[in-house]
């Protein structure tokens, strides 16, 4: 208290308007929120990814080599529980903006995957023979193997979706709770958030570093109970450490449900719609009033730029005229708010087809590489390790970015944000079409080579080494880190604050429907390709009998026809947060 007179200032002005300590109590400026707090939630975000990949990189070889599921199957397995998980997040993230704050989110969501029967359901099935399916010796055909059913598979699947709902808690609270710790109002607020946002995909990447290296190889020398046992320690841990910095945390009070307002002013519009606007509260009055210019609310961003009231005009009809029903009253501020959530929707649904594109770094990619030679002098590299060349590259360019790239991009067109977000997410989008044409072309000379060497319908390794695989997934995570960090950064200081956090699951919500779509592809090109009289591209109990290159032809198409999409809506937006520019 002394010290504040000492300053010149009164508690009020000490505050955090709109937030409160980790007891409910007001949170202070001089103890509250900073970027010590947020290194609190970068080192949990390495400890959670790697509980989460530790299992996610190489289930489908799990699936594939212990329940028999064919390479097809367990490829849309790993696409279906991996989409359901991050799909979620959106759970997460509405429960953060309507009842409960960030901190509490992810606590809970914590506690469920390490406290309920996900792993442990999980770990006991496979520490125990009697609940898998019969082993497969060498001698024993793919074809006649067991698949996994019955009570093992709802087993194998009860665990496996108990685990996405913790899962998906956690993605929706953790990353907006870590940009929540900055004061936006500032430049230098602005920037340590955007530093954040580049940090934690680095922090991400770190922890699948260790996933995909250490405890890959615990799982296929050890046993996949011990890769359980480290997802479960690994949750431990990291809410240990986020307990830790309870004391420094800012948390953003809820303002209510972000999806009531969107609802009712949507129906407000199209209700209103059927009726004649009234004179007196035409838009062109609305736009002009001095109450709309300076309009604002407790909890959102002061000093933002508001966005034309004449864009999507049918938006506007909410507040035109006397409201249909007393429920149905909008204000100002409500429409602009729905506004922003429906401009930046075409830029979600963009990077979907990029997502799609990243879930063959865990499917096919990984059978492909159990094809090859994956020796490295005396050392046997585990297929599902692949991930570490794009997760190194991660690592080593968001650094570079923050501290070298982005400086210089700043001093070169003279804007705080220097290279835009949505500059970043189109940077990420055309990588994704190198990515899949080279994946095809990789295909292709691999399958030369079973070819040549006598090995199409065998399960002998192939001569050539694995590290061809590693060009497409060098291009795909650089691809991932462009568009990731520029998505977050873009949702949360894009969105209303009182749909943040919703907003910024979108990031994992696309990454769950370019899962799903991934499945549906899938589908869709067998029975297409069935159904034209030839043999499907993808079916088979032999990754050397697919059509791999094909599909990949078609998944770089898919990507060329969709980063033109995006340039259509990118050079549209008119962005609507101080700092950032087109």
């Amino acid at each position: 208290m002394l010290k504040l007179q000492e300053d010149g200032l009164s508690l009020e002005d000490a505050k955090w308007e709109g937030y409160a300590d980790w007891r409910n109590r007001p949170a202070l400026k001089a103890k509250h929120g900073g970027i010590f707090a947020a290194s609190f939630v970068l080192v949990v975000e390495v400890l959670e990814n790697l509980a989460y990949l530790a299992n996610a990189s190489n289930l489908v070889m799990y699936l594939s080599k212990y329940m028999h599921f064919s390479p097809s199957k367990s490829a849309n397995n790993v696409t279906n529980f991996m989409g359901t998980a991050f799909l979620l997040a959106l759970l997460g993230g509405f429960l953060s903006d309507t009842f409960l704050t960030t901190y509490h989110v992810y606590l809970i969501s914590a506690f469920i995957e390490f406290l309920d029967t996900g792993l442990i359901i999980l770990t006991i099935q496979a520490r125990t023979p009697s609940l898998k399916p019969p082993a497969c010796g060498p001698s024993i055909s793919w074809i006649l193997c067991e698949e996994v059913s019955g009570a093992k598979a709802a087993m194998l699947f009860i665990g496996l979706y108990l685990v996405a709902l913790g899962i998906g808690g956690i993605k929706g609270s953790l990353p907006t709770h870590g940009a929540e710790q900055f004061d936006e109002n500032t430049p230098k607020g602005r920037k340590q958030r955007s530093t954040f946002f580049n940090y934690f995909v680095f922090s991400l990447s770190f922890g699948a570093l260790i996933a995909v290296t250490f405890v890959v190889w615990i799982e296929d020398n050890k046993g996949w109970e011990w890769g359980f046992a480290i997802s479960t320690i690994s949750i431990l841990l990291s809410v240990m450490i986020f307990l830790a910095g309870s004391t420094f945390y800012r948390n953003k009070i809820p303002l209510g449900s972000p999806l009531t307002t969107i609802c009712k002013v949507l129906i407000a519009a199209t209700l209103n719609s059927c009726l004649s606007p009234s004179p007196r509260s035409a838009v062109a009055n609305l736009a002009a009033s001095p109450s709309h210019q300076t309009e604002t609310s407790k909890g959102t961003e002061e000093n933002c730029k508001q966005i034309p009231i004449s864009s999507l005009k049918f938006i506007n009809r909410a507040v035109v005229g006397k409201p249909t029903y007393p429920a149905l009253e909008c204000s100002v501020q409500q429409v602009e708010e729905v506004k922003v959530v429906l401009k930046i929707l075409p830029i979600f649904a963009c990077t979907i087809v990029l997502n799609c594109c990243l879930a063959q770094l865990s499917t096919f990619s990984v059978e492909q590489a159990a094809t090859m030679n994956t020796k490295l002098g005396s050392l046997n590299i585990p297929p599902a390790s692949l991930p570490v060349f794009p997760v190194v590259f991660i690592m080593i360019l968001a650094p570079v970015y923050d501290h070298f790239i982005l400086p210089f991009a700043r001093r070169l067109t003279k804007t705080e944000t220097g290279i835009s977000q949505l500059q970043r997410i189109g940077i990420g989008l055309f990588l994704s079409v190198i990515a899949m044409a080279v994946a095809a072309l990789v295909e292709i000379k691999r399958k030369r080579v079973a070819i040549n060497s006598g090995l199409l319908d065998s399960n002998n390794p192939l001569p050539i080494t694995f590290f061809w695989i590693a060009l497409q997934y060098l291009f795909l995570g650089s691809a991932d880190l462009f568009t990731l960090a520029g998505l977050l950064e873009f949702f949360f200081t894009e969105a209303p604050s009182s749909m943040r956090s919703l907003a910024t699951s979108l990031c994992w919500a696309s990454l769950a429907m370019g899962y799903y779509l991934s499945s549906v592809l899938v589908w869709i090109v067998n029975n297409v390709t069935e159904n034209s009289g030839n043999k499907p591209w993808l079916s088979g109990h032999t990754i050397n009998g697919y059509r791999l290159d094909r599909f990949y032809w078609l998944m770089c198409v898919l990507s060329v026809l969709n980063f033109m999409q995006y340039l259509f809506w990118a050079m549209r937006y008119k962005y609507r947060s101080v700092g950032s520019s087109k």
